[in-house]
């Protein structure tokens, strides 16, 4: 029978849960899975779940209970079976015997290592002695927006009791750990006392623990109390109670200025996101360079628009999850929606004592807070930004997590309505806020995380790059850690190579556009998207092309300005937009022109590229010359006869090329390695690897270079 819900969503499949009946495991990540599917149950990466079955020891061969619950750091949507910790629930348990209170709970931890029953699984989590302690088979903990609204109300406690007619119990505020694990069990008992059997437990300012003897009955328990939540939220009725509810408008209703005479319209508010978004990078990136989103979702309008936002925004958020990916709180600009964004200094100069600000009151935080062993201070910088009447930025140190920090302050918001909506909205106390966030077991985890890539943090805008030379250079950067800007005229060649490199590298890291290199209109939009999805451009590669190879008296003077247009003016023109934005984050960046062995080689019924391909290379020095200050380098690497892949030789050029040098058209590819030193033939993943070398981070000091990639080719040595 499939159930029916207003608030959550019922992904329950029969048949497959059939095809795992008998493996409790299975059904508990197939649960997680169905969990983790829905940003209004847990956040991506929070809550964790567990299952406690038989299990036959390794070492005595008897049958012993072990529990399985999602290891540290997984996510509950994506999460297999690799993905879980597998610990004795015995062991677990006599942990009890040695705890020495809560000044010792890290201690605790490495522990868990003495409980583990499969040696290959992932590492526990802090929260496993609150699944272990529990005596249920089946348990979901999560972080549900409808739940921890009411966790989060000033009355939250009372609210829950008649809400649940006291099948919900209530464990007060604690950080998680071994001693929350023993509260939740002694809740359990002190109510089963007083002959109260409970479906879950509220916990203060931070989620819901529920439970069932099945997969299938704790899915649906967990399903059905969100939906109580929810529907009490959005009920216009409330409790029947001596506090009922007072019926509000949303956050006080719109201030006055953002009501339904609001002139934005239509595409003008991304437009200004789009022009500040580098602006913002660049404020944010004053310690590591970062990568933003944008958000306009209606949910973060409602909010950023309201009577209520400087009341709330100060507080903070309340659930741990929200706020180790968004910060303490977030900083609200007060730039007039329809601002003017054309002065750039004066944008900045603006600007600048709200960063100011932030920093002082995160470095005041951090120092009102530490504790003697503390770690040292992290980035003070935001982030997330919020401007009313336009949307929300945040920024992090790859997409994924700025994303990620999108969608965990649009939960806090959503908690924020909700406890507002039923009472009162309380955020954690400072310096419970700061425990977590700087709780030395986090430090450990961000301590081992990987080394980041060459190019994490950067965004690369190649032109052409749906194929040939542009497709390996962005694959190339994408491996590095860049997030991609893929780009061609042919839009089914590009979603091709959107599709493929999405599955390569992720959502989260390609964005593709369709550009006319020679119209600076489609460029601008390019640039637009670019901005609005990665918050900037820091490397522009000016690769897209076009091969014509005629005689002089058979040239004809369309094909010359059709050269002339997409490999000069629309190298000068990508060039000028990504300048543009490389100044509004100020702080560099690398312009890298694919030119030619035949910018500096003279070769037969060559007149219109060859020339074409030697304005590039002065074009390069000329911008070297004058990007210096900004330091934005600017270099060329110079390829010949790339093949593979490329559509140098389509449109007659290699046909053209065969008849200059007096050969066929298949032995091309033998001919141009057999005239280079290194008798080599050049791949487009030569070309790559050059554009690599200038951007990596090794040349930082280098601009106005070209590099020769050709095999070796006399005539085309540069000195």
């Amino acid at each position: 029978m499939i159930k029916t819900f207003q608030h959550v969503s019922y992904l329950w499949d029969e048949k497959k849960a059939a095809d795992l009946a008998g493996d409790e495991v299975a059904l508990l990540v197939y649960r997680s899975n169905l969990l983790g599917a829905d940003l209004r149950l847990t956040n991506y990466g929070g809550g964790n779940t567990s299952c406690k079955a038989p299990a036959k020891d390794p070492l005595t061969g008897q049958q012993v209970e072990v529990m399985w619950v999602k290891g540290s750091g997984g996510d509950l949507g994506t999460m297999k079976r690799s993905g879980l910790a597998a610990l004795y629930v015995e062991r677990l348990r006599s942990l009890k015997n040695v705890y020495r209170g809560l000044e010792h709970e890290d201690e605790m931890v490495e522990l868990f290592n003495h409980c583990i029953f499969d040696l290959a699984s992932r590492a526990p989590s802090i929260d496993t002695p609150l699944h272990g302690f529990l005596p249920f088979r089946h348990i979901d903990h999560l972080h549900p927006d409808a739940a921890i609204a009411i966790a989060a109300a000033k009355d939250g406690r009372r609210i829950t009791e008649e809400l649940f007619g006291g099948q919900v119990g209530w464990v007060g505020w604690q950080r998680p750990g071994f001693d929350l694990g023993l509260q939740l069990l002694d809740c359990l008992e002190e109510n089963a006392r007083k002959g109260i059997t409970l479906r879950g437990i509220m916990l203060g300012s931070h989620g819901l623990f529920t439970w069932g003897d099945t997969a299938y009955e704790s899915y649906l328990n967990t399903l059905e109390i969100i939906e109580t939540c929810a529907v009490f939220i959005h009920s216009s009725e409330g409790l029947t109670s001596s506090q009922p509810l007072t019926k509000r408008p949303v956050f006080g209703g719109a201030k006055a200025e953002f009501s339904e005479n609001l002139k934005l319209s239509g595409s003008f508010p991304r437009q200004q996101a789009a022009a500040l978004a580098p602006i913002l990078r660049g404020f944010c990136s004053s310690q590591t360079c970062m990568i933003g989103h944008f958000s306009d979702d209606e949910r973060v309008l409602q909010f950023i628009n309201s009577r209520d936002l400087d009341r709330l925004a100060p507080l903070g958020t309340s659930c741990p999850d929200h706020f180790l990916r968004t910060k303490i709180s977030p900083l609200v600009l007060t730039l007039k929606p329809d601002e003017d964004l054309s002065d750039v200094a004066k944008i900045k100069e603006t600007l600048s004592p709200f960063f100011e600000e932030y920093r002082k009151m995160y470095a005041a935080y951090y120092e009102t807070c530490r504790r003697p062993n503390s770690p040292a201070i992290r980035d003070p910088n935001p982030v997330v930004i919020l401007w009313p009447g336009v949307g929300m930025f945040t920024f992090a140190k790859d997409k994924q997590t700025a994303r990620v920090a999108a969608e965990f302050y649009t939960n806090a918001i959503n908690v924020m309505r909700g406890a507002e909506a039923v009472s009162e909205y309380t955020s954690l106390p400072r310096q419970e806020a700061f425990d977590i966030e700087y709780w030395l077991l986090e430090e450990a985890k961000l301590q081992r995380m990987p080394k980041p890539k060459p190019l994490t943090g950067r965004v690369a805008l190649i032109t052409g790059s749906a194929g040939g030379i542009g497709k390996a250079i962005a694959r190339k950067f994408a491996e590095e850690g860049a997030c991609v800007v893929l780009n061609d005229l042919n839009a089914e060649r590009l979603e091709e190579t959107k599709a493929a490199f999405k599955i390569a590298f992720g959502n989260d890291n390609v964005a593709a556009v369709t550009l006319n290199v020679t119209d600076s209109q489609s460029i601008a939009s390019a640039l637009e998207i670019t901005c609005l999805h990665f918050g900037g451009v820091d490397i522009v590669v000016n690769n897209a092309g076009i091969s014509i190879s005629q005689p002089l008296v058979e040239h004809s003077e369309e094909h010359w300005d059709k050269l002339y247009d997409i490999l000069v003016k629309g190298q000068f023109l990508v060039s000028q937009a990504g300048v543009n934005v490389m100044r509004k984050q100020g702080f560099g960046g690398d312009i890298v022109n694919i030119v030619s062995k035949n910018a500096v080689v003279a070769g037969p019924n060559n007149a219109g590229y060859g020339s074409a391909k030697a304005a590039q290379a002065h074009l390069t020095r000329l911008l070297a010359a004058e990007l210096g200050p900004d330091h934005i380098r600017v270099n060329s690497v110079n390829p010949d006869a790339v093949i593979a892949g490329s559509n140098i030789w389509s449109g007659g050029w290699a046909e053209g090329r065969a008849k200059a040098y007096g050969i066929a058209i298949e032995e091309l590819p033998a001919y141009y390695a057999k005239r280079t030193l290194l008798n080599e033939i050049i791949l487009p993943e030569d070309i790559a690897n050059a554009c690599f070398a200038f951007v990596g981070g090794l040349l930082n000091k280098s601009t106005g270079n070209a590099l020769n990639v050709d095999g070796g080719v006399a005539m085309g040595f540069l000195r």
